[in-house]
């Protein structure tokens, strides 16, 4: 059997993260959204989104090994400012039993939230 080898990283919010105004804050959101989906269209996260945990604050789903994993996640405006910490698990699936429908990922806030 074969099996696909994705990697899983999550968004730990640091107990050190820097405090924010709200402009500050919303530009960072709206970087790291940004950062979000050009790793989507280069074809190195499949999944991403909000976690609602006050300490896991998001989860990717990547195409890609656990170290070039952390090093894209790494690249995060969010993460770069010491807001996150990251945690990367290996996983696998036997092979095919994940798809992802093609999909354009939100690059701010406002983009979001727009019909």
């Amino acid at each position: 059997m074969e099996f696909d080898q994705l990697t899983i990283v999550l968004l730990v919010l640091r107990p050190d993260a820097p405090e924010l105004d709200e402009e500050a804050a919303a530009a960072l959101q709206d970087a790291h959204m940004a950062h979000l989906a050009e790793l989507h269209e280069a074809g190195h996260v499949l999944a991403a989104g909000p976690l609602f945990d006050p300490e896991l604050r998001g989860l990717s789903i990547l195409r890609v090994g656990v170290d070039e994993a952390l090093a894209l996640k790494e690249q995060d405006p969010a993460v770069k400012a010491g807001r996150f910490a990251l945690k990367a698990i290996p996983w696998m699936v036997p092979g095919g039993a994940m798809s992802f429908s093609p999909t354009r990922f939100p690059r701010s806030v406002a983009e979001a939230q727009a019909d």
